[in-house]
């Protein structure tokens, strides 16, 4: 199986796996949940037509049952913030904590979906040429920037620390790996030099 069937079942499951927390725990006249069951079932969904329509190439590789399950752990580690809301664990936040966590992942969509569309469409019509123009003009990875976004809003809507915590581990240890790994193969060409300098690798106006 593709890397991209691993990912995508997973997203896919979203909705449903958070329907069931809330079932578990009869958390129907939670608002949060509510909000969260939108927010990342909502994500889930267009992840799985970006998937079908605009499709990201580095996760067309083949990879092992095992790795495919680390795949599926990994992301799964994002329930825990609904499992927190559902359960109790944390009280409702503020309706003004709700709105900015809404905030934050409507941002990140639009950062993260129109990105990946800009380069879809670059490198079907403008192959073997540096993408640095349009969203990606003064930041290298507009795609990481907006899904940390999103997944910040995910993240701080219970006001807990633990998902925020499993955001930046994954971060840390396998997007920015991504992009430094990007940006080697980038260097490739001549203009990359200027466009590095002229250009933020991951966050604006920070790095």
């Amino acid at each position: 199986m593709k890397q991209r069937h691993w990912i995508d079942s997973s997203k896919g499951m979203n909705a449903p796996v958070i329907l069931g927390i809330m079932a578990l725990y009869g958390a129907w006249d939670s608002g949060a949940a509510w909000v969260y069951l939108a927010l990342h079932g909502t994500y889930g969904l267009l992840w799985l037509i970006k998937s079908s329509t605009f499709p990201d190439k580095q996760w067309e590789a083949e990879c092992s049952a095992a790795y495919g399950l680390l795949i599926w752990l990994a992301l799964g580690l994002y329930w825990i913030s609904p499992w927190l809301i559902c359960s109790g664990a944390v009280a409702e936040p503020p309706a003004w904590w709700i709105g900015l966590c809404v905030s934050l992942y409507g941002l990140g969509v639009f950062l993260h979906f129109a990105s990946d569309m800009q380069k879809h469409l670059h490198l079907q019509h403008r192959p073997g040429t540096l993408l640095s123009d349009g969203l990606w003009g003064r930041l290298r990875n507009p795609n990481y920037f907006g899904e940390l976004l999103i997944y910040g809003g995910f993240c701080l809507l219970p006001r807990h620390p633990a998902p925020v915590i499993i955001l930046l581990l994954i971060v840390a240890l396998a997007w920015v790996p991504n992009m430094r790994k990007k940006d080697r193969s980038l260097s490739r060409y001549p203009e990359f030099a200027a466009y590095r300098e002229r250009s933020w690798l991951f966050i604006p106006l920070l790095w």
